[in-house]
C-alpha cells in the first residue's frame, strides 16, 4: 500500500509517491538563468535554498490548462526540485495490485519516466519515476546552477 500525491497536467492525472513530496507551493516568481533546457523555467528562492523548477507540461510536450498552477517540491536524487504542474488534486492510497507495469509507451510518455500505472475504479493514473525525470547531463547542469552558477545576491533575494 503506497500513498501518492495526484496532480494534473493538461487533463491527465499523474502521481508521485507521497514520501518524495517535500511541500506544495503556490506559483512563485522564477529567476531565469541562461543556458537552461527549455523545460526548466528557472529557480526559486525557498527559505534561502535555490530550487530549480521544471515545467512538467514542457517536459512532456503538453499544453497548459487554466487551473491554478502549483509547484510540488520533490526530493530527487538527494536534491530538491520543483515541479510546475496545473494543479494538485488529492492524496490517494493505491494497493500493490492496483499498480501495473507501464507499457513501453503510454500516452506519448516513455516508460523510463514511469514507475507504473495506477488503477482506481475506472481511473488510470500515470505514476512518475522522479529519479529518471532528468538525464544525468541535466542533473549535472542543475547541480552547477545550485552551486557556483547562482550568485550570493540571488540566494539572499526576497521574492
Amino acid at each position: 500500500m503506497d500513498k501518492f500525491a495526484i496532480f494534473l497536467l493538461s487533463s491527465e492525472e499523474f502521481g508521485i509517491e507521497l514520501k518524495r513530496v517535500v511541500e506544495i507551493l503556490r506559483r512563485q516568481k522564477f529567476t531565469t538563468l541562461p543556458r537552461l533546457p527549455d523545460f526548466i523555467v528557472g529557480v526559486i528562492n525557498l527559505r534561502g535554498d535555490v530550487i530549480p523548477v521544471v515545467d512538467m507540461r514542457r517536459r512532456f510536450g503538453l499544453t497548459p490548462s487554466p487551473l491554478k498552477e502549483r509547484i510540488i517540491i520533490v526530493k530527487a536524487d538527494r536534491e530538491n526540485v520543483g515541479l510546475l504542474v496545473d494543479g494538485v488534486k488529492e492524496i490517494i492510497t493505491l494497493q500493490g495490485d492496483h499498480i501495473v507495469t507501464p507499457p513501453r509507451m503510454f500516452k506519448g510518455l516513455k516508460a523510463e519516466y514511469l514507475s507504473g500505472i495506477g488503477k482506481e475504479g475506472d481511473r488510470l493514473i500515470i505514476l512518475l519515476n522522479i529519479d529518471t525525470l532528468l538525464t544525468a547531463e541535466e542533473k549535472i547542469l542543475l547541480e552547477e546552477i545550485k552551486g557556483k552558477g547562482v550568485s550570493a545576491e540571488m540566494r539572499n533575494e526576497k521574492f
